[in-house]
């Protein structure tokens, strides 16, 4: 087949022109990307010419950019460059983010419809060798995606590096080297000049061998990414940034499946995996079945906290974004809210009362009448609820209703002076609670967004009852497990 069979037949079985067929292409004046635009404007897909100046190479930098100009202009193409000097930090990772949001920010601007990128099937094979040698599981050597969600395609993923340059000699079609590219300060570039020709030695067919398992591994995560989303609807409850999940049905899963979901959850509260591998998973696993009761650990940018059978990731300092402790005034009859801590509370006065003295959250507003002021618990307060003999320690109340650490911080009460007339879920202190004999009752009602305890357990028992997770129905029960 020649190349442009190739690359049709690459771009036909991927659905590249689903989005659209003004394709923006990223060129960086390499041979591979003249090469793709070349093929693309021939073929009347190729609408404008993305080009990033990193700056990172002085002159040679604004000389590959002076090139994309004028092939752009040979072509009679539109061209837009973005210049982005490099932040601080990892230089390739920080370069590669700017371009990604550079070319979001093209395809939002409806400049094109997708932008294609020039990668190889020899980028491929070093993705793959470079992601195992940092211990990726399958999700990491599925390699690079020939297509995203972000609208990025790969049409040269099926193609060798060798073969496009020779086609580029044999048209007589130049392009520009970077230097940076035989650095092999930078892993990919040692993999590429040092590691990969000597294990072709072993192997000539290393490349589309390396690929073939990037292939391989990209079908088993699209097929895994479809089931995780119903255990993830089942299993996952988000809070804010934080996700929480219960361990006794995350340990009911298959080892496959622990090891996915806990990725998702991770990828959900950081944003991505980078930094994550089978050692900081299998953390959280091991944090996981360990006997009941509290455990905390910190990976890369990430807070995990075990209390009683829940399980908690946060970002790190999620919890001390707020100041701890909180006070409000509460307007009778009115609303409170508190935003900030996704907290609202109302409070009713009915006359005649529809409550007795069992109604929960129903306060005799006779013997409460007064300045009533909305905080939050602290060490120390105790009060006696409905049904109590006696005052009891809330501290104690947290361990009877297993309450999360995570969720004290900010549990609220009511009091006035130095009374609590009423504390979330525990209810109504007997002292202030309504009878059948109150003239005037007040209710207490707090959204149930705020109540993220309760709010938490009930969503999971509504999914639980929807999607019936088990793990018999779980797929990668039987056979060997993927991390």
């Amino acid at each position: 087949m020649s190349l442009q069979e190739i690359v049709a037949r690459t771009m036909s079985r991927h659905g590249m022109l689903e989005a659209g067929r003004r394709i923006g292409v990223a060129v960086s004046g390499g041979a591979d990307s003249v090469f793709l635009l070349r093929l693309l404007q021939q073929a009347g897909l190729a609408s404008v010419v993305l080009h990033v100046n990193h700056q990172l190479r002085g002159s040679e930098s604004d000389r590959d950019e002076a090139f994309v100009r004028s092939l752009a202009a040979e072509i009679n193409l539109p061209v837009s460059v973005a210049v982005c000097p490099v932040a601080k930090g990892n230089v390739e990772q920080e370069a590669r983010r700017a371009r990604y949001s550079f070319f979001a920010e093209s395809i939002a601007a409806g400049l094109c419809d997708s932008v294609a990128t020039g990668h190889t099937l020899d980028d491929q094979a070093e993705t793959v060798l470079a992601r195992f040698l940092r211990g990726a599981g399958t999700a990491g050597l599925s390699g690079i995606r020939p297509r995203t969600h972000t609208g990025i395609i790969r049409p040269l993923i099926d193609v060798r590096r060798e073969a496009i340059r020779q086609s580029l000699r044999d048209q007589g079609v130049a392009w520009q080297e970077d230097c940076s590219n035989v650095n092999t300060v930078f892993l990919r570039n040692r993999i590429r000049v040092d590691v990969m020709p000597q294990l072709a030695q072993l192997n000539p067919s290393l490349p589309e061998v390396l690929a073939s398992t990037a292939e391989w591994a990209w079908a088993e995560e699209e097929y895994w990414d479809r089931e995780l989303r119903t255990i993830e609807d089942c299993l996952l409850v988000r809070d804010r940034d934080a996700v929480l999940m219960r361990t006794g049905d995350l340990l009911d899963l298959p080892e496959a499946a622990q090891r996915r979901i806990l990725r998702r959850a991770i990828e959900n509260v950081r944003g991505s995996l980078r930094g994550i591998d089978f050692r900081h998973v299998e953390a959280i696993r091991s944090l996981s079945r360990a006997k009941e009761g509290s455990g905390r650990i910190q990976l890369p940018d990430l807070d995990i906290y075990r209390s009683f059978d829940w399980l908690r990731l946060a970002p790190v300092g999620f919890d001390s974004r707020l100041e701890r402790d909180f006070e409000a005034p509460l307007s009778v009859p009115g609303r409170t809210g508190l935003s900030e801590r996704l907290l609202t509370v109302d409070l009713e006065l009915v006359t005649p009362p529809p409550v007795y003295n069992k109604q929960m959250n129903a306060l005799d507003w006779e013997r409460c009448a007064g300045s009533l002021t909305l905080r939050n618990w602290r060490p120390g307060d105790s009060y006696a609820p409905v049904g109590r003999s006696g005052a009891e320690k809330i501290k104690t109340l947290f361990q009877e209703y297993r309450v999360p650490l995570w969720e004290r911080r900010s549990w609220p009460v009511i009091v006035r002076d130095n009374s609590i007339l009423w504390s979330r879920q525990f209810g109504v202190a007997s002292e202030f609670a309504a009878h059948s004999g109150s003239s005037q009752v007040l209710l207490v009602r707090e959204s149930q967004e705020s109540n993220r305890t309760l709010s938490t357990s009930k969503k999971y028992e509504r999914a639980r009852k929807g999607c019936c997770v088990s793990s018999d129905r779980v797929p990668g029960k039987q056979g060997a497990e993927v991390s």
